[in-house]
């Protein structure tokens, strides 16, 4: 396939696109009729690869239209990686006008390729060996990122962005998605439910603060002929609560582990975090609380951004995973007297009725 062959809506882009790549393709070996789409997200970017003209090596090209995504924080995380010693993509041509990136290529393959997840949102997983010795590496991975944590580099993730974040469940999901309007009473469980999580995270493990991917996932991780694990998708990383990463890890929005499995590899997770200096406590069931809590946040946010996907950005295939971040907050919900108001609202939303003997 050709550059011209593929896909562009924007007939302008597609020549500014045409006459960049002519213009790198000498300078790196590429061979520019083997560009073909290599991966789309949720976000307004595109990734191409495209062979070396001497064969037997890759490289990926980045489409990110300047007036929807910001490359520059892709490219200070990606150095930021690098110095830290993770494998991240090496930036080798950058057209910041166009948003036209090249990059080496950290393989086909990734961590969630190799788990090969149940397909039904709501099944979990049956963890083998192979699967742990993965979660291990990618743990070991995650100490390095955050062991090389400073303040001042990344912006905060600070109560401005939980609430921003938060928001998108009661507009996208419950709003746009579900068509409900919260009466006052519903609202003000919200709300309460929504200052005790942003508190809790904020404060828990006296504030420790670390570099937070803020996407720390299987899909994200790469596992490449190398046999080096490499990460992808980190330009959205912040300084904020050291629990995050590892909330994400564990609790996927593409597979389930059961609670065994996961409380498993968090322990080792600390562990090590701790061996390390990572600020993760001296106690695991305060940790573990902080982990559960950081992680009804990202459920909430995913919720309602998997619904804007959808409704916005006509992104359907993101609303089929739903079901189970809902499972998630419903279970921490569950588990946490406090967040019972929150089971009743969420139930409410669902349709379903609460099992669990609150009475709020």
């Amino acid at each position: 396939m050709t550059a011209s062959l593929l896909a562009w809506q924007d007939l302008a882009r597609a020549s500014a696109f045409a006459h960049w790549l002519a213009a790198v393709a000498p300078q790196h070996g590429l061979q520019t009729d083997t560009v073909r789409l290599a991966s789309a997200d949720a976000s307004f970017r595109r990734y191409f690869r495209v062979d070396a003209a001497s064969g037997g090596q890759s490289f990926i090209i980045m489409d990110a239209p300047p007036d929807k995504e910001d490359c520059a924080p892709f490219v200070k995380v990606a150095a930021l990686m690098q110095g830290a010693g993770l494998n991240a993509p090496r930036v080798l041509a950058w057209d910041e006008a166009n948003g036209f990136m090249l990059l080496s290529d950290l393989g086909a393959q990734t961590m969630l390729d190799v788990i090969a997840p149940p397909a039904d949102p709501l099944a979990t997983a049956e963890p083998t060996r192979a699967h742990f010795d993965l979660y291990i590496e990618a743990v070991d991975l995650l100490v390095d990122w955050q062991r090389a944590s400073r303040p001042g580099v990344l912006p905060p993730y600070d109560d401005a962005l939980l609430s921003r974040e938060l928001a998108l469940f009661p507009e996208w999901y419950v709003g746009r998605h579900r068509g409900i309007t919260l009466n006052a009473g519903q609202q003000a469980k919200l709300d309460d439910a929504f200052a005790q999580i942003k508190a809790s995270n904020l404060k828990a493990l006296d504030g420790a603060r670390v570099y937070v991917h803020r996407d720390f996932m299987p899909r994200n991780l790469m596992v490449g002929a190398s046999g080096e694990m490499g990460v992808l998708d980190f330009q959205d990383a912040v300084y904020g609560p050291v629990s995050y990463d590892i909330a994400s890890l564990m609790r996927d929005a593409l597979v389930s582990w059961n609670e065994e499995f996961v409380l498993d590899i968090t322990v080792r997770y600390w562990q090590k975090a701790r061996k390390a200096g990572v600020p993760v406590g001296d106690d695991f069931g305060e940790f573990y609380r902080a982990v559960e809590w950081m992680g009804l946040q990202r459920h909430l946010k995913v919720l309602g951004i998997f619904a804007r996907l959808t409704l916005r950005d006509g992104k359907p295939k993101y609303l089929a995973d739903t079901p189970r971040f809902m499972k998630y907050a419903r279970a921490t919900c569950a588990r946490y007297r406090q967040l019972g108001p929150l089971m009743v609202l969420l139930d409410e939303i669902e349709g379903v009725t609460t099992r669990v003997g609150y009475t709020f």
